[in-house]
């Protein structure tokens, strides 16, 4: 317990000390919620197994990297109160991407504006001159964001920086050379995602400008040069593109390998408000191409955002984490010392379904390291009839079957008549969830939503559904994460009776269910 009460506290001195340099004094936080933080975080609706802020706003997930046997997790935070404001990086490390220590803050506003989203690379053979190849430097890339520049209505008001750490992210020197890459004209022009590309033996830079995708090379981190274009006649445009990431996986346990774009959009997702699109082409050093038509989600829910995956990662392991929110609502959620919480880590593949090549996420392995078996039952359902499992865990849990039926609801109920309902309906080929007698649904009209996604390409047979439910989220894998929803919700007290309803006259079969409780990781 002081270990992370040390920890709490250090966040606390710095982030009082920034308050008072900028004269901002009134929402900052008080030691006495440093305290209450790291006494388990019990506070309504605080998630026990999902990242969340020791306190006030948090957005993107920025510059994840892995180094030196840590795991960094940089994000948008506003240290100031719990709605959006002026943007810093926050910080936290782990080892194992379940149990996180919170760090102090890495990158302050300067004179060049608020840190907006970006990446993190470690720069191996000292391209940048900023390190050496004993100890190479971790160098972050991120937008600068000028605020009085847009107030004053202009469109140059986002510029590209960096700056570098040689103590594996524990302090950052900003470069004095910013911005690196300046702006001529395009209002915005944001979100760098930077990695080693082997081909062309540079650093390539992703960029959103508007909407579509710049690609930039450069040889030291410092001079870039922008080299291509993507996407302008391509993919969804119902808003604003934001949060580049770009990789290569191999398709299943084929040799063939394809290039994925994450695209996320603001607003335009297929239910509404913010949400992450891929595409599956190809990239030669320079250009990425895709033939795909259609647009690709990799979630369906409404609460997956501005997510990107780690560099650097052992194994090449793709690992995603994204804001588990929506631009819609983010601002108005039922939380009162804190807001926004990331998704689990999912790990991606690339699989081909019908001869169509889907992006695959699912829980990292080490989830399962937090979890102890609570029910295990085989359970058959008569046609028309419904079976209840009452449970205390339930709001902290994870729920997992195999079954072939196509036509059951499952829903989450507690004693106040809150009901969050999954229904799968095989005929329509659709998965639905319905939030809207979930909890505390009022508080922004957009929230109380019924969600769709289609499952055209779910196999026949039998399919794995797994479910995650934290104290104000749920985040549902179908078929090993073919198909996945993520969406908050906030029940007016913790779900305690899961409720199956076999919606066709034939009997069906959901297989060994069982439900683990996830232990807390504060």
């Amino acid at each position: 317990m002081m270990k992370f009460y040390r920890q709490f506290v250090l966040v606390f001195v710095c982030l009082v000390f920034f308050s008072c340099k900028q004269k901002e004094k009134k929402n900052s936080v008080t030691e006495k919620e440093i305290v209450e933080q790291s006494a388990v975080n019990t506070e309504p609706y605080r998630p026990q197994f999902h990242f969340t802020p020791p306190a006030k706003w948090m957005n993107d997930p920025n510059g994840l990297v892995y180094n030196k046997g840590v795991f960094h997790l940089f994000y948008q935070y506003y240290p100031d109160d719990i709605v959006w404001g002026p943007m810093h990086w926050g910080h936290a490390i782990s080892k194992d991407l379940i149990h996180w220590e919170h760090k102090p803050i890495a990158l302050y506003p300067d004179k060049n504006g608020y840190i907006f989203s970006g990446s993190a690379v470690v720069d191996t053979e000292n391209t940048s001159g900023f390190g050496t190849k004993e100890n190479p430097a971790l160098v972050a890339i991120f937008t600068y964001h000028d605020i009085d520049g847009e107030r004053a209505g202009r469109t140059d008001f986002q510029t590209q920086g960096i700056a570098y750490s040689l103590d594996n992210g524990e302090t950052f020197t900003v470069y004095d050379g910013n911005p690196v890459i300046g702006n001529n004209g395009i209002k915005d022009f944001r979100d760098p995602k930077v990695f080693w590309d082997d081909q062309s033996k540079n650093w390539s830079m992703l960029l959103v400008a508007g909407d579509h995708l710049q690609i930039w090379q450069s040889k030291n981190l410092k001079s870039w040069e922008k080299v291509s274009e993507f996407g302008k006649n391509q993919g969804a445009h119902g808003g604003v593109w934001e949060c580049p990431d770009l990789f290569k996986l191999k398709v299943g346990t084929t040799d063939e390998e394809k290039w994925v774009l994450l695209i996320s959009i603001n607003p335009g997702a297929p239910n509404g408000g913010s949400g992450t699109q891929y595409f599956v082409g190809d990239f030669d050093g320079r250009t990425f191409t895709s033939d795909q038509k259609e647009e690709k989600w990799i979630d369906w829910g409404t609460d997956n955002y501005a997510g990107v995956t780690y560099n650097n990662v052992p194994n090449n392991d793709r690992i995603f984490i994204g804001w588990m929110s929506n631009w819609s609502y983010a601002r108005d959620t039922p939380t009162e010392k804190w807001r926004s919480a990331m998704t689990v880590p999912r790990k991606l593949t690339l699989a081909k379904h019908s001869n169509e090549y889907q992006l695959i996420n699912y829980p990292i392995e080490d989830l399962g390291s937090i979890a102890s078996n609570d029910f295990s039952e085989s359970i058959s359902i008569s046609g028309n009839s419904q079976m209840v499992i009452s449970n205390d865990n339930l709001s902290q849990s994870e729920i997992k079957f195999r079954t072939s039926a196509r036509k059951f609801n499952l829903h989450f109920q507690n004693d106040d008549g809150d009901d969050l309902s999954l229904k799968m309906n095989g005929i329509e080929k659709l998965f639905v969830l319905d939030r809207t007698k979930s909890g505390k649904v009022d508080f922004q009209e957009d929230f109380a939503s019924v969600q769709k996604m289609p499952i055209a390409l779910l196999p026949e047979g039998e399919i794995e559904i797994r479910i995650l439910m934290d104290w104000s989220s749920i985040e549902v894998f179908i078929n090993q994460g073919q198909y996945v929803m993520t969406a908050q919700v906030f029940p007016n007290s913790n779900y305690s009776k899961l409720v199956f309803k076999n919606n066709s006259e034939l009997d069906i079969s959901l297989g060994q269910v069982t439900l683990d409780k996830i232990k807390s990781v504060w």
